[in-house]
């Protein structure tokens, strides 16, 4: 019996890349998926009408699968109620959300305009939470029904909100809230049997291959049967797994580039400076540098 068999997974910007990817990942293990893609340019602008994902869902098909496509705006929360609502409606259920749909538009903050940040936070911020909101809310009452469900969320964030990237103030903000959304969801969705991860992925993709230099380092092995670490069917693995019941983990950010899997740790306190009392501008000049150096 396959992982997934008898699940149902919502994969929102599945009509390629990673995307496109997990979809497949899933459907192989015998998850029903809702394959969404709003066709966009990288940069949010334009549209298929649903093109990319009924193509991703006629790949599934022809390999014995089963899908449906969709073309709604995950960031609009009433189409994301309605894109939770096609799983329940078609297949009777919901069990696993990956929530990967995003958009780029790099700029440096001296140069970024408010149409830039409002779309580029839109998407890659908002696009996770709608769709999670209405998604949780159906598993709440589920829950109250009949006790805790086996469902997962799995959120997509980026080393650029981890660790920080130039150029990307707003797309690394968004990411950064999203890591900082799947702690919390995990925290509040856990009293109804949901898990709430997140994957930091390096593989090749639309939006790595607009930063300059990173298309040809990141292009695949010229000679046949060589592994390529940049496929972006490397990171799929893991989010089968983590959207499976083997899965226990919850509230974790975990990194993945080509065989290799690693766990971010949230922020944590370092170095501390004390006294028994309010501190003065003089002698935080004195103290500050010493907790710098032990950083």
């Amino acid at each position: 019996m396959r992982e997934l068999e008898g699940k149902v997974a919502i994969v929102t910007g599945g009509g390629r890349g990673l995307g496109r990817a997990h979809a497949l990942a899933l459907a192989l293990e015998g998850a029903r998926v809702v394959v969404n893609d709003a066709g966009v340019e990288v940069d949010g602008r334009g549209g298929d009408g649903g093109s990319l994902a009924r193509g991703v869902v006629e790949e599934i098909e022809s390999l014995g699968g089963t899908a449906i496509a969709s073309d709604l705006d995950v960031a609009d929360w009433a189409a994301a109620a309605r894109l939770v609502g096609l799983a329940t409606e078609t297949f009777g259920g919901l069990d696993a959300l990956v929530n990967n749909a995003g958009v780029l538009r790099d700029r440096a903050l001296v140069n970024l305009d408010e149409d830039d940040f409002d779309a580029v936070v839109r998407v890659n911020l908002k696009g996770h939470v709608a769709p999670t909101h209405h998604a949780a809310a159906y598993w709440r009452e589920r829950a109250k029904r009949s006790g805790p469900v086996r469902a997962a969320v799995v959120n997509t964030v980026s080393t650029s909100g981890l660790v920080g990237n130039p150029g990307q103030s707003h797309y690394g903000a968004a990411k950064a809230g999203v890591a900082a959304f799947t702690i919390i969801a995990a925290q509040e969705l856990a009293r109804y049997g949901v898990r709430v991860n997140a994957i930091a992925p390096a593989a090749r993709s639309r939006m790595t291959d607009t930063v300059p230099g990173l298309a040809k380092m990141f292009a695949p092995p010229e000679e046949p049967g060589v592994f390529d670490p940049w496929d972006p069917a490397n990171m799929s693995p893991l989010v089968a797994y983590l959207v499976s019941d083997r899965c226990e983990a919850t509230g974790r950010v975990f990194s993945a580039q080509g065989g290799r899997i690693q766990m971010f740790e949230p922020w944590a306190l370092g170095g501390t400076a004390e006294k028994n009392g309010r501190w003065t501008l003089e002698e935080l000049a004195e103290a500050v540098p010493r907790l710098l150096r032990r950083a």
